[in-house]
């Protein structure tokens, strides 16, 4: 099994870097042969996705469902696994004879923005209309319409709520529309 899973990332990652200089010059174009080359793997979609960065990482392709219009900023991580619970035995006095991992998904709900380089836990559950801001570590539900930011993520306000305050701005200097 863990050949398997081996064999299968050296495969992934060598079809990845085929398409990766795509993405340095049009990400629409990247996309469409990047979610395939994901879906292949194993990940789930609910939707497409808008952006996926060409270095995020992913664990377990196939504990991991994106929504529509995700964005995923580069240098993202989405670990679906915790080997910790090793570090914790051995606390307790058992030592065991492999190292142990607890191995759970996560569920990216639609029109959410990743931030730049921040990690999605195991077990975490993403609702829709969020933004998770840049180097945020983020863990359990996160209800529908928040912006977290921080490490731990925590809820800092609505989405809704920064929309309204960031309307001055769609017509001005400030904007750009790619």
């Amino acid at each position: 099994m863990k050949v398997k899973r081996i064999l299968k990332r050296i495969v992934f990652h060598t079809q990845k870097k085929l398409i990766l200089t795509i993405a340095y010059f049009n990400h629409r174009l990247y996309m469409k042969f990047y979610v395939p080359l994901l879906e292949k793997q194993g990940m789930k979609f609910n939707g497409t996705p808008r952006y996926i960065g060409a270095h995020v990482e992913f664990d377990d392709f196939n504990l991991i469902t994106l929504g529509e219009r995700v964005v995923v900023s580069d240098h993202s991580h989405f670990l679906t696994h915790d080997y910790s619970i090793t570090t914790a035995e051995i606390a307790r006095g058992v030592i065991p004879k492999n190292d142990i991992a607890l191995v759970r998904g996560i569920e990216v709900g639609d029109n959410v923005f990743i931030g730049k380089k921040s990690i999605i836990m195991p077990n975490t559950k993403i609702g829709n209309n969020i933004i998770i801001g840049a180097g945020a570590v983020v863990r359990g539900r996160i209800p529908d319409d928040s912006i977290v930011v921080g490490n731990p993520g925590v809820v800092v306000g609505k989405l809704s709520e920064q929309a309204e305050k960031w309307k001055k701005y769609m017509d001005s200097e400030y904007i750009r529309k790619d």
